[in-house]
């Protein structure tokens, strides 16, 4: 099968259209995507379609109920052209317009879409809930400028945060900025030590458990396969109270205790250095304890193989050079493993 390795974003009246392209077999994948594969969760088979329906939805909890276009910001069959759904408006403060909506005219997807009101975001994209404001405008400087791209072009949603970036103003990124530091962020993950894991595929970026004929389990091998504690939720209702569980493989955590409480004898450095006690963050520095291990690990990941720049990223250099994917693994799976900060924390 022909394969090419560029990603096209079309944008065609409003529409967005994110097509990623396969490698051909004349350009085999280098080694560092087949084993960090289970971290940028690349579509290759076509997967079920989700359910079709017309009718209101509804939650636990909440009196509001959508459809599936109004859950999704979808219009006359057009995505991205409205704002998505706030299932629970009570859970933060007023969003930012640019945030809750977007802005179709300028490619600006409504950041609540993917991250959700909550800012906490799913396994195929970033969880930017309470991190620093600094950090955060800097980010999205770096996506717009260019020095912000993904270890595997194949990963479309890196192409839209881009054309996102590169359509908002400054004072748009202070603005989903402060919003994003003002909530803090709380427990999503819960991490499982196992050998083996539920049969998966994939869709969107998330690894959605099989049911039926098909379900059942697999060794889990040197994989962390991080799905949605309740798929339909996540998926189809996009459900912002609903959370993810990581199955990592046992004594993964321990190995990554290791690495990064010491260094491994001079492999990487302490984290705690920059990251802070518990790596809650410091100043501009994030946090990264309780985060996505699929997110984390593409970051660490694009900043070895150099697609992800820019001057805080650059920093980090020293530190991932010499880790292998294993170590990523273990180190990913001891960081989700770690509780999410106390209440009283906050990001200044």
């Amino acid at each position: 099968m022909k394969y090419q390795s560029i990603i096209a974003v079309l944008v065609t009246g409003g529409v967005f259209l994110s097509v990623g392209h396969i490698n051909s077999a004349d350009k085999p994948l280098p080694d560092h995507l087949k084993e960090l594969a289970w971290a940028y969760a690349i579509t290759i088979e076509k997967p079920p379609p989700l359910p079709k329906s017309d009718k209101k939805l509804s939650l636990p909890d909440t009196p509001l109920k959508f459809t599936r276009d109004e859950i999704v910001g979808r219009k006359d069959g057009v995505a991205f052209q409205t704002a998505p759904a706030d299932w629970y408006p009570g859970d933060h403060p007023e969003m930012p317009e640019i945030y809750a909506k977007g802005d179709p005219s300028r490619q600006v997807i409504a950041c609540a879409l993917c991250h959700y009101p909550n800012g906490k975001g799913k396994a195929e994209n970033a969880p930017p809930a309470g991190q620093n404001r600094d950090y955060l405008v800097q980010q999205l400087r770096d996506f717009k400028s260019g020095v912000r791209e993904g270890a595997d072009p194949r990963k479309t949603n890196y192409r839209l945060m881009i054309d996102t970036a590169k359509g908002m103003s400054e004072e748009e990124f202070a603005e989903v900025a402060d919003y994003m530091q003002s909530m803090k962020w709380s427990q999503w993950i819960k991490v499982i030590e196992t050998d083996t894991v539920p049969k998966t595929y994939l869709r969107g970026g998330l690894h959605i458990p099989l049911e039926g004929k098909e379900a059942g389990t697999e060794p889990i091998g040197k994989r962390i396969i991080e799905t949605p504690a309740d798929p339909n939720r996540t998926e189809f209702l996009r459900d912002p109270r609903s959370g993810f569980i990581a199955y990592v493989p046992k004594g993964s955590v321990k190995k990554g205790e290791e690495l990064v409480n010491t260094g491994g004898a001079g492999k990487t450095f302490q984290c705690a250095l920059c990251h802070g006690p518990g790596l809650n963050g410091i100043g501009n520095i994030p946090a990264i304890a309780s985060r996505s291990p699929s997110y984390m690990a593409r970051q660490l990941n694009d900043m070895k193989q150099g697609t992800r720049k820019g001057t805080m990223a650059a920093l980090m250099q020293p530190v991932v050079v010499n880790l292998t994917s294993e170590d990523i693994l273990n180190i990913v799976a001891y960081t989700s493993s770690l509780p999410a900060p106390p209440a009283e924390h906050s990001k200044k």
